[in-house]
C-alpha cells in the first residue's frame, strides 16, 4: 500500500540498477519497487503535473501530420477512481504543465497549430489567461517546459522540434516571467533547451538540452560539432538572472533526456529515451551530476513529477504512450511560497 492505494503491477517490470551506481540505489528505491501502468494509448505523452487535489494532468502531443490532424489534448487521471478522461481538447498543443502556489494550471503551449505561449488556467472558474504570448513583438518558437521558484517566477524553455509556423525568435531561449508579468530572455547558450528545474536551495537552474538529436528547423548548432545531450547547470542569482556554470551530465549519442524534476535533497530525476530499449528510464543524479540510480521504464521516458502530501514519494512518469507511477524512498521538492 502506498498513499492508501493498492497498486496493480503491470507485467514483470523489475527495477534494475545500473552497475555504475552500485549500492547507492537503496537511498532512492525499495528493493521490491515496481512501475504501475495507469493509462495507455496516448500519441506522445508529456509533462505529468500533480494538482493540489492529487489529480494528475498530462499532455498528449498529437503531431498533426501523423495523428490525423488531432489538435492536442490534456488528460486528467483521478488516483481515487483510477479513471482517466480528457480535461481539455484542443489543448493549444500543450507540452509542459505545472501548478502555481494558488493551484492554477500553468501550461507551455507549443507549435504545430498550437498557441506558442504560456497560459494560466484558474482551476475554479475554468478561465484561461495569457501570461506570455510574445517576446519583443514576436511569437515564441514553441514553449516546452516550465519550473516555478519560491518567488513565484516562472522559468520556461523555448526550442522548436516540429511545426509549420514561421520561426521569428532568432534563438532557442530560456525565459523568465516575473510576478508583475515582465518577460525576460535570460539565456540562449544551450542547443534545444528542454526540461527545466530549480534546485531546492534556489541557487541553481537546471536545463536538459537535447543536443543534436532529432531534426530541427532552425539553423545548425552555432558551435562546431554541436552540443551533446545532457544536463546543464546555471547559477540562479537573486534577481532571477542566470550565469552558466557547467554541463553536469553528458549522455551518449544513443540516449537523450527530456523532462526533469528534483527531490527534497536536490537529486535530479531525468526522463530518458534511447535507441536501445534497455537504456529507457529515469536516471537519478546527485546535485553535482554523479549517478545515483536508474529506473528502467517499459518504454521511452518523456517527463515526470512527484505526488503531493501523503503521495510525495510517488513518482509519476509519462512515457511515450503510457502514464506510470512508482513508489520511492525520497520525497519530491515543491517550492514553498515566500
Amino acid at each position: 500500500m502506498i498513499g492508501g492505494t493498492r497498486w496493480r503491477v503491470v507485467g514483470a517490470i523489475t527495477i534494475l540498477i545500473a552497475e555504475a551506481v552500485g549500492a547507492q540505489n537503496s537511498v532512492i528505491i525499495a528493493p521490491n519497487a515496481r512501475f504501475e501502468q495507469l493509462f495507455n494509448g496516448g500519441f506522445f505523452l508529456e509533462s505529468p503535473a500533480v494538482a493540489p487535489d492529487g489529480s494528475v494532468y498530462f499532455s498528449d502531443l498529437t503531431s498533426s501530420s501523423q495523428s490525423g490532424m488531432q489538435a492536442g489534448h490534456i488528460w486528467r487521471y483521478d488516483p481515487r477512481s483510477g479513471a482517466t478522461a480528457i480535461f481539455r481538447s484542443p489543448s493549444g498543443m500543450s507540452n509542459g504543465i505545472t501548478f502555481d502556489r494558488n493551484g492554477d494550471m500553468i501550461v507551455a503551449e507549443g507549435a504545430d497549430f498550437g498557441g506558442r505561449m504560456i497560459t494560466r488556467t484558474d482551476m475554479k472558474s475554468g478561465r484561461s489567461y495569457i501570461l506570455a504570448g510574445l517576446y519583443q513583438g514576436h511569437p515564441f518558437n514553441s514553449p516546452n517546459d516550465l519550473a516555478i521558484d519560491q518567488r513565484g517566477r516562472i522559468f520556461f524553455t523555448d526550442p522548436r522540434y516540429l511545426g509549420h509556423e514561421p520561426i521569428e525568435q532568432p534563438v532557442m531561449g530560456i525565459y523568465r516571467i516575473d510576478p508583475d508579468g515582465a518577460v525576460h530572455l535570460i539565456a540562449a547558450n544551450v542547443w534545444k533547451p528542454n526540461g527545466i528545474a530549480v534546485s531546492p536551495d534556489q541557487k541553481t537552474l537546471y536545463i536538459v538540452a537535447m543536443g543534436d538529436y532529432n531534426a530541427n528547423t532552425l539553423s545548425a548548432p552555432p558551435v562546431t560539432g554541436g552540443f551533446s545531450s545532457g544536463v546543464h547547470a546555471y547559477d540562479l542569482l537573486p534577481d532571477g538572472s542566470v550565469k552558466y556554470r557547467k554541463q553536469l551530465v553528458t549522455f551518449p549519442v544513443s540516449r537523450w533526456g527530456d523532462g526533469m524534476t528534483v527531490d527534497t535533497d536536490g537529486n535530479l530525476y531525468v526522463a530518458v529515451s534511447s535507441t536501445a530499449a534497455a537504456e529507457n528510464g529515469v536516471y537519478v543524479f546527485s546535485p553535482e551530476g554523479l549517478p545515483v540510480a536508474m529506473l528502467p521504464t517499459p518504454e521511452g521516458a518523456i517527463n515526470l513529477d512527484f505526488g503531493r502530501g501523503d503521495s510525495a514519494k510517488t513518482l509519476y512518469v509519462a512515457c511515450k504512450h503510457g502514464l506510470y507511477r512508482i513508489g520511492l524512498l525520497r520525497s519530491g521538492y515543491r517550492p514553498a511560497p515566500q
